[in-house]
């Protein structure tokens, strides 16, 4: 289990439901997907490790769950600007996107 921290540090993260509009593969990464992803209010990019357990064209239209506000990083040249939610086995065999229950807005806060 990871470090303990404080409701305060929790309350950092900014986390909401995006709806994933592209997913390519990365053209320099073999582990990596390229979304494109709506949050309601504007639309952002993000690289994801999960090359090998989606095909790019089944994310497309699905909801997940994104932390919005984690500083952009350069990934194999391209430029993540946010971080989506999974559950994964130790392991790594099983890689499992966070998403909702049902369909809501894009850009919903989640808390």
């Amino acid at each position: 289990m990871a470090e303990m921290i404080q409701f305060d540090d929790f309350l950092k993260l900014d986390m909401r439901v995006a709806t994933i509009t592209k997913a390519e593969e990365h053209p320099r990464a073999d582990k990596l997907l390229v979304l494109q992803v709506d949050l309601g209010e504007e639309q952002r990019q993000i690289i994801a490790g999960l090359r090998g357990y989606y095909e790019p064209a089944a994310l497309e239209g699905r909801q997940i769950i994104v932390v919005t506000n984690l500083a952009p990083r350069n990934m194999r040249g391209l430029e993540s600007q946010g971080m989506l939610m999974a559950a994964s086995s130790d392991d790594h065999s099983q890689v499992v996107l966070l998403t909702t229950a049902s369909a809501c807005t894009p850009g919903m806060k989640v808390s």
